[in-house]
């Protein structure tokens, strides 16, 4: 045994190389001062990597990357290395630095170093290329993963640096977590000094373990460039590679992976030794430690419970997700008070947690440390830190190795250079009993939420899931590039530090989701809406009705009384859940099906909001169940005579693809919506006007469960169906150009809720009527579906008849006659002869509302609700004269 691991032994704790050690006889020296091996020790350990170019991998024990650490300790070594930049440069010359991080792994320590500083603008290379953002350099790291930088600041005279009078410009601080060869600090230099030219580059690392071959190369490169290249690392000491060893670790890690692939399960997951004083070692967890680990394959497909819990954390408006673009000491100041808030709102949802793990994502690192600083201050829970990554890396379960587990699962960022797996280092079997993924929301996607995703990969080992999503953000002018007028988004003036006017482009907020907004799962459905919860909007039905058919206001202006259901009311509602779950079941299956076979794979359901989105929830399961796939699904407002909020397909555009979006709603009545979808999205590059409908009496739309008019349960009652939202609110004093169109949130009917019990009982129906969809299907899929506009005829005819002469206050259907029964002041209801059952709950709000029922024959509705036509509050008679109130 080497002095080196003796020591380890004599400290009774094993470092966490040794198992590298021992097979390749790779070696950690220090730089000679007395404890330089033991410093070294204490903030690596080894690790072997499927990599051709090297066989060993540096595993940090405080970078945060691969290894859970407390946020602190992370965040503490950056900050501490850019005091002593800021030392070593002086105030002035610290003043006019630009800080450069490196992706993905040094992108939070960069981050924290220009913290540490405190006055520098920080930037970090990037793997993932933005459209519209022009690229101001790049350079290649021979030895990694994924070798290609980029550099895209949003300011393109970032990299110039701020200069004095005469003087040149100011110095260029490099930041990676180590500095092994200086290949790619020398590739980097060179790059941007041809480009960039400077006099001094600081560079700064946690370890420099260059050899003295190294070390001459970079002297001889300054010499060559004329510039000053200063050096500031945490530690210093020298890697010895044994001959051959680059085959020896191919050979080693052929080795262990085809062992463990004959052999899964048999490798305990467990908490990481080189974090003593961390609690009580948790239980292990078998696993394959080459691949993924046991729970994330077949039997934790279709995990029995939701995967996670969706975190709003309120991110500043403004505020870079990191320095992909540039961050500057302004995006600080206010990023650093909104924080306590952020964390506060992720300690509410994490509960009584004891082992807590914020997780980032590959080069969102800053974002999720400066989460787990603020959770520290604010948690008696023990609070660790680290990220996903690219690096493919050997696993092995031994105390002597550094990465004892590791998670594997699709990337969930559409990465330019295709799809691939990717890794999460430590986290399976090291008891944490929640986890916060933190991502950056262009990574918040189908394959994210997919059986085989991070998020079902994590709740297969941890009770509890969070999932905290940053807007990712997009240089103003890049966004306005990225889409044709009118679909840019809102801009704004306002005066730049010269007096003049400038534009920036509005941020958009995340999409609010339940339990803070609505009663339905936050994976269910992202509404698209602005919460108006505490804003005074109900008025009496009678006075609505008045104001609307006056001209003196627009029915989406104000909100009806909600209706509460009377008991018998509510015996009707399940009766009739009953009688037609199935029923309705299959309609879900057939238009989800069918929207698989010509708008898939993966459709984006956009409900409009709130019939449709019972709806786009049923679909949305429906592909789950039966396909295993997780369709993203929105609720968007759209208000007849105004169109669709057009901030929400900005943001739809933003985020999806717009060809993918596949627009929900619950039925057809005269096809009112759909001629308003489509004068509504005219101005919008993109997107299909097409609606899929559960039923289409009307004969409308193309994509639909059922053209039979029969009774859906969610249309017999309000919010208490559809997730306790209000219908949506279009009014100016309360929404701006730059809002969401609004709705309420009413919590305080949460004991009437029957949302999730509706859901329940037509899924628990799925597999019954797979046989019938896929029949129904096939024949639908052959058929002539074109729009006949029977319904509108039929509309137009009635109105002429009844002697109305306002198509609008005709309203064909069970679901849209229910709405005037419960929102409107009703005239009289026209029900087809021999209508049944699906009638019945009909026939109660008519009896209670004192509105009589017509039989009618030839009718091609089951029913059809007429509100009384010219309305005052004197209105009264059943010939639909309205007599002048006084």
């Amino acid at each position: 045994m080497s002095e080196r691991a003796a020591r380890k032994e004599t400290a009774n704790v094993v470092w966490s190389g040794s198992w590298v050690t021992e097979r390749l006889g790779v070696e950690l020296v220090g730089d000679g001062r007395p404890d330089g091996d033991g410093e070294l020790r204490e903030l690596l350990g080894l690790a072997l990597r499927r990599n051709p170019k090297r066989a060993h991998l540096l595993v940090s024990n405080v970078l945060g990357k691969h290894v859970p650490q407390k946020p602190s300790v992370v965040y503490g070594a950056g900050f501490e290395l850019g005091r002593r930049v800021r030392e070593l440069l002086g105030d002035a010359e610290a003043g006019r630095a630009v800080v450069l991080g490196y992706a993905e792994t040094a992108t939070g320590l960069g981050h924290a170093v220009a913290d540490g500083l405190g006055v520098a603008p920080y930037l970090h290379s990037t793997r993932r290329p933005v459209e519209g953002v022009a690229q101001a350099g790049g350079f290649e790291e021979s030895h990694s993963h994924a070798t290609s930088h980029l550099l895209l600041p949003e300011d393109p005279e970032l990299l110039a640096g701020p200069s004095a009078a005469g003087a040149p410009d100011g110095p260029l601080v490099l930041v990676d977590d180590e500095f092994s060869t200086g290949n790619t600090v020398l590739n980097t230099i060179r790059a941007l000094h041809e480009r960039y030219p400077r006099s001094r580059y600081v560079i700064v690392a946690l370890v420099d373990m260059r050899s003295p071959a190294d070390r001459e190369r970079l002297t001889g490169f300054a010499e060559e460039t004329g510039a000053r290249i200063d050096l500031v690392a945490r530690s210093a000491g020298t890697v010895l590679l044994p001959e051959g060893v680059l085959e020896k670790g191919r050979a080693l890690v052929a080795a262990h992976e085809s062992e463990q692939e004959q052999e899964p399960g048999t490798r305990a997951e467990r908490r990481p030794e080189q974090e003593p004083g961390t609690g009580p070692e948790p239980e292990s967890e078998s696993a394959d430690g080459a691949g993924r680990a046991r729970g994330a394959g077949p039997a934790a497909a279709a995990p029995a419970v939701r995967p996670c819990t969706r975190v709003d954390l309120q991110w500043p408006a403004g505020v870079p997700d990191g320095g992909r673009h540039g961050f500057t000491p302004a995006h600080r100041t206010v990023l650093e008070p909104a924080l306590p808030a952020m964390a506060d709102r992720v300690a509410e949802a994490l509960g009584d947690a004891r082992r807590v793990l914020v997780l980032g994502f590959e080069e969102l690192m800053y974002a999720p440390l400066r989460l787990g600083t603020a959770l520290e201050d604010r948690l008696d829970a023990e609070v660790r830190y680290s990220t996903t990554t690219r690096s493919p890396v050997l696993a092995v379960d031994d105390p002597g190795y550094a990465i004892r587990s590791r998670l594997v699962f699709p990337a969930h960022d559409n990465p330019a250079d295709g799809p691939g797996d990717r890794y999460a280092y430590n986290v399976a079997g090291a008891g944490f009993d929640a986890v916060v993924l933190t991502v950056d929301s262009a990574a918040d996607t189908p394959e994210l939420h997919a059986s085989d995703g991070l998020l079902a990969q994590l709740a297969a080992h941890t009770d509890h899931v969070l999932l905290a999503v940053v807007p990712s953000y997009v240089p103003p002018h890049a966004a306005s590039a990225l889409r044709k007028d009118p679909t840019t988004a809102p801009v704004t003036s306002s005066s730049s530090s010269d007096g003049s006017e400038r534009q920036e482009t509005t941020v958009l907020p995340e999409p609010l989701r339940g339990p803070a907004f609505s009663s339905y799962a936050p994976d269910e459905v992202g509404w698209l809406l602005q919460d108006l919860s505490d804003a005074e909007l109900e008025a009496p039905t009678e006075e609505r009705e008045e104001a609307i058919q006056s001209g003196g206001a627009h029915y989406a202006e104000s909100l009806p009384v909600e209706y509460q259901p009377s008991e018998r009311y509510q015996e009707l509602f399940r009766a009739a859940l009953d009688l037609s779950a199935a029923r309705v079941a299959r309609a879900v299956g057939t238009v989800t099906e069918t929207v698989l076979a010509e708008r898939g794979p993966r459709p984006v359901l956009v409900s409009l909001a709130r019939a449709g989105t019972p709806v786009g929830v049923l679909m949305r399961r429906w592909a789950r169940h039966r396909h295993g796939i997780e369709l993203p699904h929105y609720a968007v407002s759209i208000v007849r005579g105004r169109g669709i909020d057009a901030n929400a397909l900005r943001w739809l555009a933003a985020h999806h693809d717009p060809a993918d979006v596949v627009f929900v709603d619950g039925w057809t009545g005269k096809g009112a919506i759909t001629r308003e979808l489509s004068e509504a999205l005219a101005g919008f590059e993109g997107f299909d006007p097409e609606i899929a409908v559960l039923a289409d009496p009307g004969g409308c739309v193309r994509t639909y469960g059922t053209r039979e008019d029969f009774l859906i349960p969610s249309a017999c009652l309000n919010s208490t169906v559809s997730g306790l939202i209000s219908r949506t609110v279009l009014r100016a004093d309360l929404v701006g150009p730059e809002d969401f169109h609004g709705a309420k949130f009413y919590r305080e009917l949460a004991d009437a809720d029957v949302s999730g019990h509706f859901l329940d009982t037509v899924a628990a129906h799925f597999d019954e009527v797979v046989d019938a969809v896929d029949t129904g299907v096939k024949e639908l899929l052959t058929a002539d579906r074109a729009p006949t506009w029977e319904g509108w005829a039929a509309v137009e005819r009635i109105s002429e008849e009844y002697g109305i002469h306002d198509v609008n206050l005709v309203k064909p259907g069970v679901g849209e006659t229910t709405r005037v029964l419960l929102r409107r002041v009703p005239w009289k209801i026209l029900a087809k002869r021999g209508a049944g059952a699906d009638l019945d709950h009909i026939r109660l709000l008519a009896e209670q509302r004192g509105v009589p029922v017509e039989e009618v024959d030839e009718l091609p509705y089951s029913c059809v609700g007429l509100i009384h036509p010219k309305y005052t509050r004197g209105a009264t008679g059943a010939d639909g004269r309205a007599v002048e109130s006084k």
